[in-house]
C-alpha cells in the first residue's frame, strides 16, 4: 500500500511538473515570437523613413533624423573637455559624481555607488565621457585580438538590455574589470530596460581606465533608429531634458565606432549575431565601420536593386552593409545551409556546415555569440562549436529566465556561470512564477490578436461555410497562423484564447470577448480603430521624429500628410474623411495642433477582465 501510494504521488508530481514546464515553454515561445515579429515591423518602418524622405512635401521635417548635427565635431577634438566645462555649468546642488579626466578606478567606483542609489551623472560629465570614449574607440580595429596568456581567464557577457542589476551582479560575482580580470561585452547594452544609460556610462568608464582589458562589440541595438522603437531614445530624453539631443547625436557616432568582433587566441570568434556563407573576416577587418550609422538605413542599392540608374552605389558599400547585417542579426539553426532569417526579417539562419566552413578557412575552434534569448542564459549548438550567451535575466518577465556569462581559460574550455536577479520571485513558488510569466505572455498575445481582428474574422469565415460562428480546432489554428504567422502551438493555446462548445467546435468570435480599445472613439470606423491600434508603436516613433522641438504637438497638416504617406506605403485602405473627423475632434483648443501622445493613448488595448479586477 505504501509503495502504491508513493508511486501515485510520484506520478502526480511528474505530471504536475510536466504541465508547469509546458506552460513555461509556450509562454516563452509567445514572448519570443512577438519580439521577432516586432523586429520585422521595425525593419519595415525603416523602409518607410526612406519612403517618407522621398515623398514628404517638407522633407526637412524628417531629414534631421539622418543628417542631424554631430556635436562631437563642433569643437576641436583636443579642446572638447574644456569646451564642455565652459558651456555647461554643474550647480552646487548637484551631489552626484564629479569626474575628472583621465578617469581612475576611484571615478568608476563613484559611478557604481551613485547608480546603485539611483543618482544621475550630470550631462556635462556624460558628454565628456562620450567624447573620450569616441576618441579611444576610433583607435581600435574592427576586430580585436586578445590572448589568455596575459589575463589567464577572459569573461564574456551577452545582452544586458538596460538591466543594470545584472551588470552589478556580474561584477559582484566575478569582480570588477582590471588588468587581471579581462572582460568582453558582446553588444546590446541598451534598449528595453530602464538603465541603459547607466550601463553605457559604467562600461565606457572602465574602457577608458582599462582599454586593453575591457572590450566592447557592437550589437544590433547599438543603432540610433532601433533606439527610437525600443526605449533608449526615450530614456535619454527623459533623464537629460536639456542636453538629451546632444547626448543622442554623440551616441550615434560612438555606436558606429564600436568594434565588430573579438578573437581570442586566434581560435575563438566573438560577435553579436552570427555568420553567413559569405562572411569574410578579412573584409570585415578592413571596412570603414563608422560609415554605417544604422542598419535600419540601408544603402539605396539594397532598398531598390531594380533601379540602379538614379544613383550608382559602389559594390563595396553594399557588401559592407550585408556583411555587418549578417554578423549583427543572424541566428544559428540545426539544419545545414544559409537561408534568410524570416523570423527577424534581417540577417540569416546559418547551419553547422556554414560554421564548419568558416572554422576551416580561419582555423577557428569556437564561435561565441549573443543576440538570442535563452531560458538558462546560454545554449550550446553545432556540436559544441557555437555558444549563445545571454546575460539579461528576467528578460521578458520577472522569473522568466536566468542570465549567464562565460569564463574562458588558456585551454579555451568554457565555464558557464548562471544567475538571476531576484526581487519578488523568491517569495513565489514555481507554480506562481510560471503563472505570472504565462499571464503576461497571453496578455501580449491577445493584444496582437485584437490588432488583427478584421483579418482573423475573414480567415475564420473561410472555414465557416454555414455561418454558424463555429469552426473546428484545426481550422481555427490554421486561420490564426495564416494571419499572425507567429509559429505558435495554437491547438495547445486554444483553451486560453477561445471558447469551445460541447461538440468540440471553436466559437471564434470569443477570441475578442475580453478585449476593447481603451477609450471609445465614436468618430472612427472600426477598420481605422484596428489600424491605429496595430501601428501605434510605429506612429509614435514617426511622430516623435517629426516633433523636432519635443513639444509633444504636431500640426494637423503634418499629421494628415504623415498618415496618408504611412497608409500608402503599407497599402492600407482607410478613408481620409474618417481620420480628418477624428483628428479635428482631438484638436480641443482648435489651434491646429494635436497632442499625439494623448491621441495614440486612445488606441491601446484594454483587457476587460483586468479592468474589472482593478
Amino acid at each position: 500500500t505504501v509503495i502504491r501510494a508513493a508511486i501515485l504521488i510520484q506520478n502526480w508530481y511528474r505530471f504536475t511538473m510536466a504541465r508547469i514546464e509546458m506552460r513555461r515553454r509556450y509562454s516563452l515561445s509567445i514572448f519570443q515570437s512577438i519580439e521577432y515579429a516586432d523586429e520585422q515591423d521595425q525593419l519595415q518602418l525603416s523602409n518607410f523613413f526612406t519612403f517618407m524622405l522621398d515623398h514628404c512635401t517638407h522633407p526637412d521635417s524628417v531629414s534631421h533624423i539622418f543628417t542631424g548635427p554631430n556635436v562631437s565635431q563642433e569643437v576641436d577634438e583636443g579642446l572638447y573637455l574644456t569646451e564642455f566645462e565652459k558651456k555647461i555649468d554643474v550647480p552646487d546642488s548637484y551631489y552626484g559624481p564629479r569626474l575628472s579626466f583621465p578617469l581612475t578606478v576611484k571615478d568608476a567606483s563613484a559611478l557604481l555607488h551613485a547608480f546603485r542609489n539611483e543618482q544621475l551623472l550630470h550631462a556635462r560629465y556624460v558628454l565628456q565621457l562620450l567624447c573620450e570614449t569616441r576618441r579611444v574607440l576610433k583607435e581600435m580595429p574592427n576586430i580585436t585580438h586578445l590572448s589568455t596568456s596575459y589575463s589567464k581567464e577572459i569573461t564574456v557577457c551577452g545582452d544586458l538590455h538596460g538591466n543594470l542589476d545584472d551588470l552589478l551582479l556580474i561584477f559582484y560575482k566575478n569582480g570588477l574589470p582590471s588588468e587581471q580580470n579581462c572582460y568582453v561585452f558582446n553588444g546590446d547594452f541598451v534598449d528595453r530596460g530602464k538603465n541603459s544609460m547607466e550601463i553605457l556610462i559604467i562600461l565606457f568608464a572602465f574602457l577608458l581606465i582599462y582599454p586593453n582589458d575591457l572590450h566592447l562589440n557592437r550589437g544590433n541595438h547599438e543603432d540610433y533608429i532601433m533606439n527610437l522603437r525600443y526605449g533608449f531614445t526615450k530614456e535619454v530624453s527623459k533623464k537629460y531634458k536639456d542636453h538629451g539631443k546632444q547626448i543622442l547625436y554623440l551616441l550615434r557616432d560612438v555606436f558606429s565606432w564600436l568594434p565588430l568582433a573579438t578573437i581570442i587566441d586566434s581560435k575563438v570568434l566573438i560577435l553579436h549575431g552570427g555568420i553567413s556563407d559569405t562572411t569574410d573576416l578579412d573584409f570585415l577587418n578592413a571596412l570603414e565601420r563608422n560609415k554605417l550609422k544604422s542598419l535600419m538605413r540601408p544603402p539605396k542599392s539594397v532598398r531598390d536593386r531594380h533601379d540602379q540608374a538614379k544613383e550608382r552605389i559602389p559594390t563595396t558599400r553594399l557588401v559592407c552593409y550585408l556583411q555587418i547585417l549578417d554578423i549583427l542579426w543572424s541566428d544559428p539553426r540545426s539544419q545545414n545551409g544559409c537561408t534568410p532569417n524570416k523570423g527577424r526579417g534581417g540577417g540569416c539562419y546559418f547551419g553547422p556546415d556554414v560554421t564548419a566552413k568558416l572554422f576551416e578557412r580561419y582555423n577557428l575552434k569556437m564561435l561565441i555569440r549573443s543576440h538570442e534569448f535563452k531560458p538558462e542564459g546560454y545554449e550550446i549548438s553545432h556540436d559544441g562549436k557555437v555558444i549563445t550567451i545571454f546575460s539579461a535575466s528576467n528578460y521578458y518577465e520577472e522569473g522568466s529566465n536566468r542570465g549567464a556569462y562565460i569564463k574562458l581559460n588558456p585551454e579555451l574550455i568554457p565555464r558557464f556561470v548562471q544567475y538571476q536577479v531576484s526581487q519578488y520571485t523568491r517569495r513565489q513558488n514555481l507554480r506562481e512564477r510560471v503563472g505570472t510569466i504565462e499571464s503576461s505572455a497571453l496578455k501580449s498575445l491577445r493584444e496582437k490578436i485584437y490588432a488583427h481582428r478584421s483579418e482573423l474574422t475573414s480567415a475564420f469565415a473561410q472555414y465557416d461555410h454555414n455561418g454558424t460562428g463555429r469552426i473546428s480546432v484545426s481550422d481555427w489554428a490554421a486561420a490564426m497562423e495564416s494571419v499572425l504567422q507567429l509559429e505558435l502551438p495554437w491547438r495547445m493555446l486554444r483553451p486560453q484564447l477561445a471558447q469551445m462548445n460541447a461538440d468540440g467546435e471553436v466559437d471564434f468570435v470569443s477570441c475578442f470577448y475580453d478585449l476593447k480599445i481603451g477609450q471609445p472613439v465614436k468618430e472612427v470606423q472600426p477598420a481605422l480603430v484596428e489600424t491605429l491600434c496595430r501601428y501605434r508603436k510605429d506612429l509614435e516613433i514617426i511622430f516623435n521624429i517629426i516633433d523636432k522641438d519635443h513639444s509633444g504637438l504636431i500640426s494637423l497638416e503634418e499629421f494628415g500628410q504623415t498618415w496618408r504617406l504611412f497608409t500608402s506605403h503599407l497599402g492600407i485602405d482607410v478613408q481620409d474623411e474618417s481620420l480628418d473627423k477624428l483628428v479635428h475632434s482631438i484638436d480641443y483648443n482648435k489651434d491646429g495642433h494635436i497632442d499625439f501622445s494623448e491621441f495614440l493613448e486612445a488606441f491601446h488595448v484594454v483587457h476587460r477582465l483586468e479592468k474589472k479586477a482593478n
